[in-house]
């Protein structure tokens, strides 16, 4: 009978979609359950279970959504549960807690650990306590980078589970270069958007601004003085992005420069009609896919010298890092590589490689299945998700420590 597997995951989850397709060709039998669209997994064959909580919120509603993921894992009775993304990655611990082994990705730190904002500040213990507290009840953590994991490890956030370094949840090469060749030219999509002759800058992720938004506004003005023709496209949700969302006035002042797109469906093909990619990210990020989308573009990329970032971009051979929140580092590295195109093509070509010999789906889904029989195979001989009760807080004790947790 083929093992079960439950990925838990937030309203990108489609993102995965890849992933579990890959999944279930090696064996596996796969629900996804996620807080976003259905359709996008019923497409692909996918079984899709829904669940609600809202990534702004704070308070007590979590202990809710706690309840619903204990109820559906109890009717779904999977063999391995895996979780992704921030919150899922705390709530689905407390809510499985021991009827199945689970495995959570941590995939950045986030805004709470890039932020200085008080509010952020006063959040890193609340985090760290409820890191602590999920990892009770997890069979292994993967980290996406080094620096998470030297995190955790440091304030001893793993608990007794296992730990292991992955690099992202995988790229579909194929489907990739699919999606490029079937969309529209990088010619008609430049003509649609009126940049035909023009240096185009992109980023494509939220539009908000601990992705770094404003400081690459700030940059444009540095970067017209030496490049007149360039022009900056900004596709991703926005609206969506509640009180995180760049204001539209602030875009606004550009007008004349800035392309603004929203989300879109089709990043691949727009990724063609680029010449540079611009990530000036705050956030701790895990392993952007959008690096690894661009650099198999064969972009040139500027990207801030954050965990995530830095264990895809090499600085000076296959792209550049700069320091988050330094307009005009940003800018003088744009200005450069407008300014020699066969450098541009040099540090592309080598982003590209990098994808095809590390990241690529099959190399990924090949670390987490020796993970999955691993884990399985734990727990059939009583060895993988123990009893905690000695050690392990109570399910209301639990429970209340959740109405502290804040998007």
């Amino acid at each position: 009978m083929k093992p079960h597997l439950v990925c838990v995951g937030g309203e990108d989850h489609a993102l995965r979609i890849p992933f579990l397709m890959e999944m279930r060709e090696r064996g596996f039998r796969v629900t996804a359950v996620s807080s976003g669209e259905e359709a996008p997994f019923l497409r692909h064959g996918i079984a899709h279970r829904s669940y609600r909580f809202d990534r702004f919120a704070t308070g007590g509603g979590n202990a809710g959504t706690v309840r619903t993921l204990r109820r559906l894992i109890s009717e779904l009775r999977p063999d391995i549960v895996q979780s992704f993304d921030t919150k899922p990655n705390l709530l689905t611990p407390l809510a499985v807690r021991g009827q199945a082994p689970v495995v959570r990705t941590i995939n950045g730190l986030g805004w709470t650990f890039s932020s200085l904002q008080p509010r952020a500040l006063a959040l890193r213990p609340v985090f760290c306590g409820l890191q602590w507290l999920a990892s009770l009840w997890t069979a292994a953590t993967v980290f996406q980078n080094r620096d998470d994991r030297t995190f955790f490890e440091r304030y001893r956030l793993i608990g007794r589970g296992d730990s292991i370094l992955i690099g992202g949840s995988g790229i579909d090469i194929g489907a990739f270069a699919a999606a490029r060749r079937l969309g529209p030219s990088a010619a008609r999509l430049r003509q649609e958007f009126g940049l035909q002759s023009a240096e185009v800058v992109m980023f494509v992720g939220r539009l908000t601004r601990q992705k770094g938004i404003p400081t690459l506004l700030a940059a444009i003005p540095k970067v017209l003085a030496k490049r007149p023709n360039a022009r900056f496209v900004f596709v991703g949700p926005w609206q969506s992005e509640g009180p995180f969302a760049v204001e539209a006035s602030e875009f606004e002042r550009f007008a004349s420069h800035v392309v603004v797109l929203g989300k879109r469906q089709d990043v691949p093909a727009l990724l063609g009609m680029a010449d540079i990619f611009a990530f000036p990210t705050e956030y701790r990020e895990g392993i952007p896919r959008v690096l690894l989308e661009a650099g198999l573009a064969g972009l040139p990329t500027v990207a801030s010298r954050m965990p995530g970032c830095s264990d895809f971009i090499e600085d000076g051979w296959n792209g550049y890092l700069v320091a988050p929140r330094d307009p005009d580092a940003l800018a003088d590295r744009i200005i450069e590589l407008l300014s020699d195109r066969s450098l541009a093509a040099t540090l592309g070509s080598r982003s590209a490689a990098v994808v095809r010999e590390r990241f690529a789906l099959p190399l990924i889904v090949d670390q987490y299945c020796d993970l999955y029989d691993k884990t399985i195979n734990a727990r059939s001989q009583g060895g993988a998700v123990r009893s905690r009760s000695a050690t392990a807080p109570s399910r209301d004790l639990a429970d209340r420590r959740l109405g502290g947790m804040h998007g």
